[in-house]
């Protein structure tokens, strides 16, 4: 039985981890919190942190994994690159995944783009389409610049136009057009709840149980 503890309780993701990990046989919910509440006594509780809050409170709960020796899992996005410095640094002592997007869904999409930008090469321009729900505060979203990084790195340090869309109670949409004189195509991922995040993450949870350290990211867990 893997005992996880839940940071960012309160919140739509944390919520749903926690319903989703008391119906998992594999898991065990060891304890939560959520902002102004102590997480030392959960980290210490868990095998593994799932973590889904802000960057800086990310970074304050990397601190205590570390000190502590635990695997955390990091859904967290907005993280700068002195933060994923950070991360990094601790993976060299724990282990961690961290990952702009938990969806199964997204991460194969991420390998169809790769393909895609490879196969269609310079005679194609790319741009992104990505909406979220009005209360996302990063502009564009962690998974929309990953997939701006993955075009880039197969077709060239060029220019990826991202449009965000922040309205209503949209959960995550990501559009990728390819475009040339002759013809369009188009990638698209949609999630119909936060469901596929927080599943993704307790797959995480289980990918981590008996690794002493090192940084992974989804496409580790789905071993794509």
């Amino acid at each position: 039985m893997i005992k996880i503890g839940v940071g960012g309780s309160k919140g739509k993701m944390g919520s749903r981890i926690i319903e989703l990990a008391a119906g998992d046989g594999e898991l065990e919910l060891s304890g939560s919190f959520d902002m102004g509440e102590d997480p030392k006594p959960v980290v210490e509780a868990c095998d593994c942190l799932i973590e889904f809050t802000s960057p800086e409170a990310t970074i304050e709960h990397l601190a205590l994994c570390e000190e502590m020796k635990k695997a955390i899992v990091i859904g967290t996005t907005g993280l700068s690159d002195e933060e994923r410095g950070k991360i990094k640094e601790a993976s060299k002592t724990i282990p961690v995944v961290c990952s702009p997007n938990m969806s199964v869904g997204v991460n194969l999409l991420f390998k169809m783009v790769a393909d895609a930008a490879k196969v269609l090469g310079p005679d194609y321009a790319v741009d992104i389409v990505e909406a979220h729900h009005a209360e996302k505060k990063d502009a564009p979203s962690g998974t929309a610049k990953e997939i701006a990084q993955i075009v880039k790195e197969a077709k060239g340090d060029i220019d990826v136009p991202i449009e965000s869309i922040r309205e209503d109670e949209i959960v995550g949409e990501h559009t990728i057009k390819f475009e040339s004189d002759l013809d369009v195509m188009e990638i698209t991922h949609s999630a119909k709840t936060r469901d596929i995040f927080a599943q993704g993450a307790l797959k995480a949870a289980k990918f981590l149980a008996g690794k002493e350290h090192g940084l992974f990211t989804m496409k580790d867990v789905l071993g794509l």
